[in-house]
Formats: structure tokens, sequence, C-alpha cells
């Protein structure tokens, strides 16, 4: 283990840390803070971390490069303080996007890369599917607050435009004290997983039903889960039900199915905009069970193109 003490020294705050690096898989960094506001902070980042984020199976909107898929983080994960997980897969917006997930005393958060396949990425150079994720784990409680998560429009790879932290629901004020203590474990995978099925892979595309005319636009979402109890219940063919919603617009040919590929299953729906906004729709979604809830949480934003971009081929 390698000791580091540092000193924060800002025309806004004050601090000192302490880390201490341990290597091996995950390699395990434990923080301890002290911040000393001088003036009052808008918005403080609390173990703020960056990653990229280009294009994936989710967001081809920068999809010129050769390659199918460009990321060092493919999601960002979350165990709320009342034990939720969630998983917001990223994307590369075509305008800025702010995001700020309400919590009180979180168990952690993290950029994940889960992605693990050579063969979605084909970077023989930075080899991509070895990425390390990143999970902070507080060592006590943060209170309330939020995990804030920006992304920021980009055209290159060379660009960390994702940035996701902390922020405590009060605005620190001069003279007083902060502390925070959390430890940081980079690695391939995060040191807890959910006990239930987790995303896999999100996929988009245009809407509709193969073989009939499309009368008007939607947007086709592929949800993968795999872990948990889904394995054996695709083998007895069992009721699983994906449960969406939508902050606006409409939901159609909502489905969960088996997909033994990778022994879990495939939620499937299409979202009709309902008008010609660009605004943002929120959607949720997870996989139940007689009453039972089988996966972690799936939440994701989408954008409708302009009336005029929205063929139906």
């Amino acid at each position: 283990t390698v000791v580091v003490y540092a000193l924060l020294d800002s025309p806004s705050v004050a601090g000192a840390y302490r880390f201490a690096i341990t290597k091996g898989e995950p390699l395990v960094m434990d923080v301890d803070a002290a911040l000393y506001p001088r003036k009052e902070i808008e918005r403080i980042g609390i173990a703020p971390a960056t990653s990229m984020y280009q294009v994936g199976e989710n967001d081809r909107r920068m999809d010129w490069d050769w390659r199918a898929e460009i990321h060092d983080s493919d999601g960002l994960a979350m165990h709320s303080g009342n034990g939720e997980w969630i998983w917001r897969p990223l994307g590369n917006p075509a305008h800025l996007r702010y995001n700020a997930f309400a919590d009180e005393n979180p168990r952690g958060f993290g950029l994940l890369q889960r992605d693990r396949d050579f063969d979605h990425y084909q970077d023989d150079g930075v080899f991509y599917e070895k990425r390390p994720s990143l999970w902070v784990e507080p060592k006590h409680g943060w209170g309330r607050g939020s995990v804030q998560l920006v992304e920021i429009p980009t055209i290159d790879e060379t660009f960390d435009n994702i940035v996701a932290f902390w922020n405590p629901e009060s605005k620190p004020q001069p003279g007083q004290e902060l502390l925070y203590g959390y430890r940081l474990y980079w690695g391939e995978q995060p040191p807890v997983q959910p006990p239930m099925a987790k995303t896999v892979a999100t996929r988009t595309g245009l809407g509709g039903v193969i073989g009939f005319k499309r009368e008007q636009f939607s947007q086709r979402f592929a949800v993968d889960f795999a872990g948990g109890e889904l394995a054996a219940l695709a083998k007895k063919n069992a009721t699983v039900e994906a449960v969406v919603e939508t902050s606006r617009g409409r939901l159609d040919t909502v489905s969960a199915r088996p997909l033994h590929a990778i022994e879990g299953y495939r939620a499937m729906f299409d979202v009709y905009p309902g008008d010609d906004s660009t605004g943002q729709l929120d959607l949720r979604l997870y996989l139940r069970h007689e009453g039972r809830a089988l996966s972690e949480t799936w939440l994701y934003q989408w954008n409708p193109p302009a009336a005029s971009e929205r063929r139906l081929y």
C-alpha cells in the first residue's frame, strides 16, 4: 500500500486528502478528505469520475468510424440508499445533457464498462473491452444529495465527455468543515453486484412491425437482462413481464421473452412520441415475475428526432 497526502488550495476551497492505494484486482484507493469552503459552493463534486463515450450499440449518432463501438464506459451504475440497483446507459447526445439522481446515503455508484467482448469493439490499439470500471463506495453516510451525471457531445474519442460525482443537497458554506471518506475500486468488475438480473445490452432502432406499413414514427428499444433467477425461469418458460414507464408519448408492443444465448431475457418495446416535439422522454424499465422485481432498474433518456427527420422507410 502506498499512501499519498495532498493539499487542495483553490480560490473557493481549501482541503487535505489522504490516499491509501493498494494494487491488485481490483486496485483499491482508500480516500479521506477534509474540505473547507472559502465561499458558498453552487455545486461541489465529491468522488468525481470522468470517462468517454462516443458511439455504442444504443447510440450511433457518431458512427462514421470503422469500429462499431468506442467507449471507456457504457453505463452509470447506482446502488441507492434504499437498496435499489439502477443502470443508466451512457450516450453521446447532440446537446449537453445533465442529470441529478436524488438519493440519501448512497451505498455506491460508478462508471462501468460491462461489455467485455473484443468483437464488439475490434480495437487492437487501445482495447476498449479492457478498460477498467470505477466503483465509488462511501465509508459512512453522506446524507441527502444526488449522483450527478454530465454527458457532453463529442466527435472524437480523445475527449473525456462523461462526468459523474456526488453533490450534497445543501450548498457548502464558508468556514464549514466537510468530511468525506470513500473507497475507489478500479478493475474489470465492481466489488459488489446486483443480486438480481442486470442489464447486459441496450439497443435502439426504428420501431414498427416487420412486414406491415408504418403509419407513425416510433423508436424500438431492446434491452437484454441476464443473471439472478432468469436462467431458471427461462427453462421453465415462466411468465416474465417487462414493466415500462415513459414520461410522455405512448408505449406499444411491450414484451419480454427468453433469450437462451445469454441465459436471460430480452425486453422490447416501441415508444411513439405523440407529437412533433424533440423534447426529452424519460424511460424506466424492469422485469417482474409474480409481483417480484427480477432485475435492476434500467433508466434511459431519448430525444425524438425533428419531424422532418422521422423517416418511416
